[in-house]
């Protein structure tokens, strides 16, 4: 008797505590809306139990928003159960024609690329760049090539030309933050810059780039800033171009290297290897080339006759690690292409998100209309998500056995274990936290043109999510 009324009791206290907790948020949640910086804004939020999958609570929850990188949650998450927690990809190194008695190659050397967005990254110890292009030097030293009569190609075929997803701005692409996928991505296709600031309102002279991009033209129109002005230096090119524009402000008492991206990482690649082997005394007599440029030329690739090194990228779920602690976007299209590619479709980015909304609407029954998204990182401005939709995605994870890893990776944003995402004017959280009852939540927020600063609404919504604790 005694066992059966503490069941009662329990039960009838959960009720109780779940009304108790979305009053709160409901409070919480007016008092914000009705904030002077939400006046013209759009917002969502929707609290779920993380268990049970009961909607706690839910304000504009069906209402489309721009959701910024929070949707890399999704992205990782449709990666995690289409290509599984340890997939991998390969990188090939291997050489048309024939090795000569004397020890030249008659031939080119092809450097095959199969999507590793890893390749020469520093994050990862056995893929950090220098490693890599000595494990190659070596691997020709092993097969004996003392001299190469042919060139060096990188090989970028397989995600194709298209590099930069549908909708992403001008402004963004040519910045580190905007370095598209590339079936041979190196070094996360980005460089460093180094300024030298003048008098307000004088060039900032660029110094030098880190590694140097000679067979780049960088022009800089940089202007020095005021103090406290901070980085406001951007970077304009286009895919597979070699001119740069450089525009901004750099601020007179900032002090850090401007990132800008690579426009043809496969080329870079090969220039990068071109020189390692150079200071080995092996020459290159016809220097390098990509297999899209002898494309574009009509030009045929002869395939690898023999493959030298196989260079095998970190487990999915490390490179998730990052895709999500350091939200890079460049991981978010090469896991939306990657998807398309393992799926058998045709390597396009809009192939690989329509593989995702096709996904979670025969997995949860989402409709895919509530995530009418471009990319696989958030970075296009064109995305639209619900937040209910993204609570019930990550709502749905916590019985994978691969869930302590996805939900590892996510940061700790107000001390709750969760994922923003901030692009102009457009601000959201994503995550999962345990109230102090013990009660297992899972949450979306977004806003969408709020006006004021980004600091002051930021605390404004940590106000809200507090109630979650």
């Amino acid at each position: 008797m005694k066992n059966f009324l503490l069941i009662i009791l329990v039960f009838s206290i959960h009720p109780l505590f779940a009304q108790g907790l979305k009053q709160k948020i409901e409070n919480a949640y007016r008092s914000f809306e009705s904030d002077p910086q939400m006046k013209y804004a759009s917002s969502s939020l929707s609290v779920l139990n993380a268990e049970t999958a009961a909607v706690i609570f839910s304000e504009n929850g069906n209402t489309g928003l721009a959701s910024a990188s929070t949707l890399k949650t999704i992205t990782s998450a449709t990666a995690y159960h289409i290509l599984g927690k340890d997939f991998t990809w390969e990188t090939t190194l291997g050489y048309s024609g024939s090795i000569s008695a004397n020890g030249t190659l008659n031939g080119d050397l092809i450097i095959t690329g199969g999507g590793d967005p890893s390749l020469g990254s520093e994050r990862y110890d056995q893929s950090r760049s220098e490693l890599i292009l000595k494990k190659w030097a070596d691997a020709l030293t092993r097969a004996g090539v003392k001299n190469i009569s042919g060139q060096i190609i990188a090989d970028d075929r397989l995600f194709g030309t298209e590099t930069m997803p549908g909708g992403w701005t001008w402004q963004d692409m040519g910045n580190y933050y905007g370095a598209g996928p590339s079936s041979l991505t190196w070094r996360e296709n980005q460089f460093d810059m180094h300024f030298r600031p003048g008098r307000v309102g004088e060039p900032a002279e660029l110094l030098r780039t880190d590694p140097e991009m000679s067979y780049l033209k960088i022009i800089n129109e940089v202007k020095t800033g005021a103090p406290g002005t901070g980085d406001m230096v951007y970077a304009f090119s286009a895919p597979f171009s070699t001119v740069i524009y450089l525009r901004g402000t750099y601020g007179v008492d900032l002090k850090k290297a401007i990132s800008a991206s690579v426009p043809d990482p496969a080329f870079d690649l090969a220039y990068r290897f071109q020189n390692k082997l150079k200071q080995l005394d092996i020459q290159v007599e016809k220097g390098v080339l990509t297999s899209r440029l002898l494309t574009a030329n009509r030009l045929p690739l002869l395939p690898q006759s023999k493959i030298i090194s196989v260079h095998t990228s970190p487990p999915l779920y490390e490179i998730v690690y990052w895709f999500n602690q350091k939200s890079i976007n460049l991981f978010g299209e090469h896991l939306i292409k990657t998807i398309a590619w393992k799926e058998g479709k045709e390597i396009t980015i809009s192939q690989g998100t329509k593989l995702v909304k096709d996904f979670w609407k025969n997995k949860i029954s989402i409709d895919p209309a509530a995530m009418n998204v471009y990319d696989g990182s958030g970075l296009s401005p064109a995305n639209r998500v619900t937040s209910l939709a993204m609570a019930k995605v990550l709502q749905s994870l916590k019985k994978e056995d691969w869930f302590e890893s996805y939900f590892n990776s996510f940061p700790q944003n107000n001390n709750m274990k969760m994922k923003s995402g901030t692009i102009s004017d457009v601000i959201a959280y994503t995550g999962y936290h345990t109230s102090a009852s013990g009660t297992p939540l899972v949450f979306s927020f977004i806003i969408n043109n709020y006006n004021g600063s980004s600091s002051g609404i930021r605390q404004k919504m940590f106000r809200v999510l507090n109630t979650l604790k």
